[in-house]
C-alpha cells in the first residue's frame, strides 16, 4: 500500500516516515507460547519540525481478548538518521539550530545511504526505574533491526545488559518483537506485537500550548 508522507516533513526523516501515526493493537510477554500473558499497546510516532521523530509507547496487560485489565508500562524516547552533526544542527541543551536544516532536500539525504542500500539510524528509548538504551541500527524500506550499543541504569534499576527490536510494516499493520538480556540470562524472547494504524501520518504531531 502507498505510504503516505507529511506535508512539511524535514527531509531526513522520510526514510522513518512509514512510522509516523498512532498505531494499537495486542501482544504477548515472552515468547508468545501457552501461558505467557497477553498485553494491548498504543504508540504513537510524531514529527515537529526536528530530524527526528518522538516516541511513546503505553502497555496494558489483558485479557486473551484484548480488555484491559491494568497497567503494564510505558516507555518515551527519540529515532532519528544516524549521521555527523553539522554546524547546523541545534545542541546541546537549548542550542538553536539553523533555520535551514542540515540536510535540505531527498538528494541531500540519499547520500547517507549505506552500503546495505538501507539507513543507519540510532534511537534513544528511556524507561520508568532508571533505566536508558541506546540503540543503534539499520532502516531498510520498511524494515527495521536494532541493537543496544549502551544500557544505562541507576543504583536501584533492575538488573538489564542489552536488548534487541526489529520493526516490520506487513500489510499495512506494525509487527514488532523485543529480546532482552537481564542478570545471567543471555537475549531471549521479552515481547511481540502487531499492530494497527488507528490515525494518519499528518495527525500525529506533538499538542502545542
Amino acid at each position: 500500500m502507498p505510504i503516505e508522507i507529511p506535508s512539511g516533513l524535514t527531509p531526513e526523516l522520510v526514510p522513518l516516515s512509514w512510522l509516523i501515526g498512532e498505531w494499537e493493537g495486542r501482544g504477548r510477554l515472552g515468547a508468545g507460547e501457552a501461558g505467557d500473558e497477553h498485553f494491548v499497546q498504543h504508540v504513537v510516532f510524531a514529527h515537529n519540525g526536528f530530524p527526528y521523530l518522538q516516541y511513546t509507547a503505553d502497555s496494558w496487560l489483558s485479557d486473551e481478548n484484548g480488555n484491559r485489565l491494568r497497567p503494564l508500562s510505558t516507555e518515551t524516547g527519540f529515532w532519528q538518521l544516524d549521521r555527523p552533526l553539522q554546524d547546523a544542527d541545534g545542541g546541546p541543551g537549548l542550542t538553536p539550530a539553523d533555520i535551514v536544516p542540515a540536510y535540505k532536500s531527498a538528494d541531500e539525504v540519499e547520500t547517507l545511504r549505506n552500503n546495505q542500500d538501507g539507513f543507519d539510524i540510532t534511537v534513544t528509548i528511556l524507561h520508568p526505574g532508571s533505566i536508558a538504551e541506546l540503540y543503534y541500527g539499520q532502516i531498510k524500506g520498511p524494515q527495521i533491526q536494532l541493537s543496544t550499543d549502551a544500557v544505562l541504569r541507576g543504583a536501584h534499576a533492575r538488573d538489564y545488559k542489552a536488548a534487541t527490536r526489529i520493526f516490520g510494516l506487513v500489510n499495512g499493520d506494525l509487527f514488532w518483537r523485543w529480546d532482552v538480556a537481564a542478570g545471567e540470562s543471555p537475549l531471549a524472547p521479552h515481547a511481540s506485537a502487531i499492530l494497527h494504524r488507528t490515525s494518519s501520518p499528518s495527525a500525529a504531531q506533538p499538542p502545542t500550548e
